[in-house]
């Protein structure tokens, strides 16, 4: 971590929200880190060298971005709130390999961000990482957003709420959508966990610095993964259901074409005992019932 990070300090980050009349807003996820072996942590996870390009999600103040521009070729952030946007484009003014987008990350497809700096990572020729302190509230969204994007980054380190990255490894027994939406694309590994003194202002929660290796391709139903994550919402849909029950009944509620007989049968030709619930199907097991059902999009 480069020593002379200004952003660290409590009392810069307090005079910088003053100066900009802002009150971090819990709904955007505006809790600043100050805690400099938490940063480093997130840094060294990232494996950074001078080919890197990074998209960088929700920097805030700066102090994330202030080690990110030290060490990576491009690195480009976006910012949905105006002010702190444009309080980053005067404070990075000097770094010529930083771009700054104030937008909704949600609305802006990688090619897009990345056409800003890096015009051969957006064409898909030079790979990208994202290191983010993501905001809480789209956490989800935003990791959906880019592992199911054609142009997929090669790793991302994110800090995300605790419950979340706990949802994001989970074993047989606590699976969750989420758990395969994320799963179905990268490899999750946790490298720290960052209490919630290591903020300001301090949330509720604890977070988790979380490492996600992006598998070059689908882990399961490489053509199809979406149908695949469609087909495990549909069993998720009624969770507390056995899953012979709640397999045909979420299909049918979102429209997929079924028949519980075949359902059955396919789930028996997995080798799953259709008394099971959802949390305990594997993603392995799930693409066997997706084989065997030959599911249409």
């Amino acid at each position: 971590m480069t020593s002379s990070n200004p952003y660290l300090s409590p009392a810069r980050v307090r005079a910088a929200l003053r100066a900009l009349d802002l009150r971090p807003s819990r709904g955007m996820g505006q809790n600043f880190l100050i805690d400099g072996g938490a940063l480093a942590k997130i840094v060294n996870a990232a494996e950074l060298s001078a080919d890197d390009t990074v998209i960088e999600v929700g920097p805030g103040l700066g102090v994330l971005t202030w080690e990110l521009v030290q060490r990576a070729r491009a690195v480009i952030a976006v910012e949905l709130d105006r002010r702190l946007a444009e309080r980053l484009r005067a404070e990075f003014r000097a770094f010529p390999n930083l771009a700054i987008i104030q937008g909704d990350v949600l609305r802006l497809p990688p090619e897009a961000i990345l056409a800003e700096r890096d015009p051969d990572a957006a064409s898909g020729a030079r790979p990208y990482k994202v290191v983010a302190n993501l905001p809480y509230a789209i956490t989800s969204a935003a990791l959906r957003h880019f592992l199911s994007d054609p142009l997929r980054p090669t790793l991302m380190v994110i800090l995300v709420q605790r419950e979340v990255a706990n949802r994001i490894c989970a074993r047989p027994g606590d699976l969750s959508v989420l758990t395969h939406a994320v799963q179905i694309y990268a490899e999750p590994e946790v490298i720290a966990r960052v209490p919630a003194s290591c903020f300001f202002p301090a949330p509720e929660v604890e977070s988790t610095i979380l490492r996600l290796r992006i598998r070059p391709q689908p882990a399961v139903a490489p053509d199809q993964p979406e149908a695949l994550l469609r087909l495990i919402k549909a069993g998720f849909l009624h969770p507390r259901k056995q899953l012979g029950n709640a397999l045909p009944g979420g299909m049918a509620a979102m429209g997929m074409k079924t028949d519980k007989q075949k359902v059955l049968e396919a789930l028996a030709a997995a080798g799953i005992d259709p008394a099971r619930r959802a949390e305990t199907v594997t993603l392995e097991e799930w693409g066997a019932v997706y084989r065997a059902l030959h599911v249409e999009r």
